[in-house]
């Protein structure tokens, strides 16, 4: 069933989005909660300018982040982190550090939900990273260094 979306709804659209969702979803949940209607041609006319802004915005956001995807290529972060003796990590690198180096050497600002680490990082050296930004995938290198 085809909808558009009267508010936000997190994990299924914008307001103003025009969406095809199952007929139980519509009926039973987005419909009597009054967040969306059905799809007819009055509808349509009727929200014509509103679905022409909405969809200009979604073309802004996929710009915005093909453009921080890109930024992302190739990229290098660098840590300190207390060792032991040994040379390992008193505790394995968090997701908010590798955040934070983004932001402060790069100027990225990225969602912690973002990036994914394949497995704790817990030595000193140079490790990959997964960050995914919209439907884009791109390895940034984390490199930990003790601390003196």
């Amino acid at each position: 069933m085809e909808v558009l979306l009267l508010q936000d709804i997190p994990g299924v659209g914008k307001k103003n989005d025009l969406l095809v969702v199952k007929s139980g979803f519509a009926l039973n949940h987005l419909l009597p909660l009054r967040k969306a209607l059905v799809v007819t041609p009055n509808v349509r006319r009727r929200y014509a300018e509103q679905i022409k802004q909405r969809a200009l915005e979604k073309e802004h956001e996929k710009q915005l982040l093909s453009s921080v995807s890109s930024a992302l290529a190739g990229k290098t972060v660098h840590i300190t982190a207390k060792t032991t003796k040994t040379g390992k990590l008193y505790a394995a690198v968090a997701v908010e550090q590798i955040v934070d180096a983004m932001k402060n050497e790069h100027a990225i600002s990225l969602a912690p939900e973002s990036i994914v680490i394949s497995a704790p990082i817990k030595t000193l050296g140079t490790h990959a990273v997964s960050i995914t930004v919209g439907s884009q995938t791109q390895t940034v290198n984390v490199e930990v260094t003790g601390e003196k």
